[in-house]
């Protein structure tokens, strides 16, 4: 099955949206290449960032899943790599 490298960068806002993310990133956890986290107190947001290597269908669905989740913003950019 062909991957591809891909950065998922999230905004959490509300707090109540982490547990339901940490579930998302857990059933995606064999895909993960690594994963950093950010609290920014002062605005009241966590940042996260997760390098991914996984089938471009399933890195879209977790994406999308993430995006869904109340005051939670999600972007994904894929790398260029044959």
């Amino acid at each position: 099955m062909e991957t591809r490298v891909a950065c998922i960068t999230i905004i959490v806002e509300d707090v109540e949206s982490v547990a339901k993310l940490n579930e998302l990133l857990h059933e995606a956890g064999k895909y993960i290449i690594g994963r950093m986290g950010i609290p920014y107190r002062e605005k009241g947001i966590n940042i996260i960032s997760i390098a991914i290597d996984a089938p471009q269908d399933l890195t879209s669905e977790i994406s999308g899943k993430i995006g869904r989740l109340p005051g939670v913003t999600v972007k994904t950019t894929y790398a260029n790599l044959k």
